[in-house]
């Protein structure tokens, strides 16, 4: 079918698509659940925010769950890996994920100032937490984590977790965060009225504007003080390859020289950048801007992609010891068998990801929440 290099590039290619997918589906859910007490000044508006994405919340993790496993079965050395080094903060993550399920179903079950206060944070720890924790692992692949393998391929891990928290990858983790509250806003423009639409759009102009100026420093960062990693040998890509194998160097503005060589991949930081002007420019246009808001999360993800490439899980204490795509990836014949399954089940997914979402179409509006019917949050 195809031969071992082609396959790890479309697994790469693939995995890309599966964060994009939970970026811009799952992404506007956590910006909604982190600007629940910042938009939703009421409880009246509490409740239309939480029945705008209520009833697709659970379906848009499908993204996430799909990403893990895609990570898991394609590159289990890096699934290994980062799931080992990154324990703490994936578990925070998760707990902070608890906080959705229960927060949707138990919320509305008590007419409790009290309690429907203490949900409403759950719910926000829920979309804030795990927004953060995403980021900077993102900021991780860049800046590149202590870590190195003995002679059995034991991860040894160089210092704590607190080590690799740089102010680079806390930095990312803002900016994740920054863009998905914009996006969640430019989803409450288009599916809320009355008063929560109208915050949602003034937070919409300045989380834009925020996230524009904040990417275009990150941007400066990276090409010019972050040290970025330069593969110079590793082996035939057509072959199984070990991360013991291979030399790689740490170079100031290292990040860049792929879009340097392949100039198309410019496309993507100017789509993040664009984008986010868009979804200023138009908020009184709510479809239009929550497209443009996808593009910019689409355009971000695709940078640090593009910017990180071939490297997935770089070691900051042993470069040579780095994980790529190339050293990192499961048998030539899983990822054909895996090739196969994904061709079948992705585009089934788009479809009734789409169908609900035709179903589930139109306003939420604080009078139809408040009729107490079934089905609402």
């Amino acid at each position: 079918m195809f031969d071992y290099e082609t396959l790890k590039l479309i697994w790469w290619l693939l995995l890309g698509v599966l964060f994009i997918g939970f970026g811009v589906t799952g992404g506007f859910d956590l910006g909604v659940g982190a600007m629940l007490r910042i938009i939703g000044r009421t409880d009246d508006d509490r409740k239309v925010m939480i029945n705008c994405i209520g009833p697709t919340w659970d379906g848009n993790q499908v993204w996430l769950i799909l990403g893990a496993g895609a990570v898991f079965a394609a590159w289990p050395l890096i699934y290994a890996s980062a799931f080992s080094i990154l324990y703490p903060a994936m578990l925070a993550a998760l707990f902070a994920l608890f906080f959705r399920p229960t927060g949707f179903e138990y919320r509305a079950k008590i007419a409790d100032t009290r309690w429907r206060a203490f949900w409403d944070w759950g719910l926000v720890i829920g979309g804030a937490v795990p927004t953060l924790v995403f980021g900077v692992a993102f900021g991780l692949v860049l800046e590149g984590i202590p870590f190195h393998y003995d002679a059995d391929m034991r991860i040894i891990m160089d210092g704590s977790v607190m080590d690799a928290l740089t102010p680079f990858a806390l930095f990312a983790g803002v900016v994740s965060l920054v863009m998905v509250s914009m996006h969640g806003s430019a989803f409450l423009n288009v599916k809320a009225r009355g008063s929560v639409q109208e915050q949602a759009r003034r937070w919409l102009r300045i989380l834009a504007i925020l996230l524009v100026a904040l990417f275009a420093l990150g941007g400066v960062w990276v090409a010019t003080n972050l040290q970025g990693y330069v593969l110079h040998s590793t082996g035939d890509f057509n072959h199984a390859l070990t991360p013991l194998n291979q030399h790689v160097t740490r170079v100031a503005g290292a990040w860049i020289n792929n879009f340097h060589n392949m100039p198309w991949m410019w496309f993507a930081p100017a789509l993040g950048l664009l984008g986010a002007v868009l979804t200023a420019l138009l908020r009184t246009m709510p479809m239009l801007a929550l497209i443009s808001s996808g593009l910019s999360v689409s355009g971000v993800i695709l940078t640090a992609g593009f910017a990180a490439f071939p490297f997935m899980l770089p070691s900051s204490s042993l470069p040579d010891q780095s994980l790529t795509i190339w050293n990192a990836s499961a048998s030539e014949h899983s990822l054909g068998l895996m090739l196969i399954a994904a061709c079948i089940f992705i585009p089934l997914i788009l479809m009734y990801t789409s169908w609900v979402y035709r179903v589930l179409r139109g306003p939420v509006r604080v009078e139809e929440v408040n009729k107490g019917e079934y089905g609402t949050y």
